[in-house]
């Protein structure tokens, strides 16, 4: 199955070149004169410099070609720009299969990315969602990558596996569309959470004990959204938890390190250069944890830090003078 992926990124590169090592595969990005520099050079330059396209993939600025020369597209865009991403492709698809490899919420709603896909292009759509603990860097270099691929379609669901197959790269099927999603969120926010902790030079007890913790608020907001717990024990959950958390390539830690180190959430967005998605992620996750009344003190000090309602410091002392109370 030819994919078109859409989004030039360096997440939308890496998975374009791992479809690419498999088959034929078209690489959309909107800016005309970055694909340009792509065909001249085989390289995403900004994104993933230095690292060779293979030879199957093909950079294009040209969406409707893109899509009517492949069988199914993979949306790779951040999380914010999904809802217009779906409704310009919509015209376009003429019923072929959609994927997503985007991380987070509908801003300003929470709903679900599958949500916002079913209510575009209507819940029997086919549709799949690709997650887990997974660099671009690392990807992009062929270095050994375990991802799930989650969906209510398992044929299409097995095309999309089958498209990313190697012997570097492996993946897991899973019908837990919701599960998936929200332990791919999630772990975002935690990792803001454990960067400040090491921005603040707090140690590794602090790191290890944030992590744990952060695992148990995702598993009882997991718990009153129907999620199956065994998905965010999996890949999408402590998987993308411990990799976006311990890991210098990620983003939302190094904007917690930045944090932590005492410079502002600007400051911070200037030297990483690209979407932080753990900092709007931040008010979706609370909106859902107020709406289940579900306590999430971890995430609620991060959003009060994000929102200098309170200092790293502060929240520091917050989070550990908090009453007595037992582990499960």
């Amino acid at each position: 199955m030819r994919f078109a992926v859409l989004g030039a990124g360096s997440w939308g590169t890496a998975l374009a070149m791992q479809m690419a090592r498999n088959g034929d595969t078209l690489l959309w990005g909107r800016d005309a004169d970055a694909i340009q520099a792509m065909h001249a050079s085989r390289t995403n330059e900004r994104y993933l410099p230095g690292v060779a396209f293979p030879d199957q993939l093909t950079p294009t600025h040209d969406l409707a070609q893109a899509i009517t020369d492949a069988d199914a597209v993979l949306v790779v865009c951040p999380s914010h720009a999904f809802h217009d991403i779906l409704l310009q492709v919509k015209p376009l698809l003429n019923n072929k299969p959609l994927a997503w490899a985007s991380k987070g919420f509908e801003p300003g709603t929470g709903r679900f990315l599958h949500q916002v896909a079913e209510d575009v292009l209507g819940q029997d759509y086919p549709m799949a969602l690709v997650t887990g603990p997974s660099f671009a860097k690392d990807v992009a270099a062929g270095k050994p990558t375990l991802v799930a691929v989650a969906s209510r379609h398992k044929a299409f669901a097995k095309k999309v596996s089958n498209a990313l197959l190697n012997e570097n790269f492996r993946t897991y099927l899973s019908d837990d569309l919701i599960g998936d999603e929200l332990g791919g969120a999630v772990k975002n926010v935690l990792a803001l959470a454990t960067g400040i902790a090491d921005g603040m030079q707090l140690g590794d007890n602090s790191r290890a004990a944030l992590i744990t913790r952060g695992m148990a608020e995702m598993m009882r907001l997991g718990q009153a959204l129907g999620c199956q717990p065994e998905t965010l024990m999996g890949l999408a959950g402590l998987g993308d938890l411990v990799l976006t958390s311990t890991g210098d390539l990620s983003r939302n830690r190094r904007m917690g390190l930045a944090l932590g180190r005492g410079q502002s959430i600007n400051q911070a967005k200037s030297e990483i250069g690209q979407v932080v998605e753990g900092i709007g992620t931040t008010d979706e996750v609370m909106r859902l944890a107020k709406k289940h009344q579900i306590d999430m003190p971890i995430t609620e000090h991060v959003w009060k830090v994000v929102h200098d309602e309170m200092t790293t410091t502060e929240a520091l002392s917050s989070l550990m003078g908090r009453k007595l109370t037992s582990e499960f």
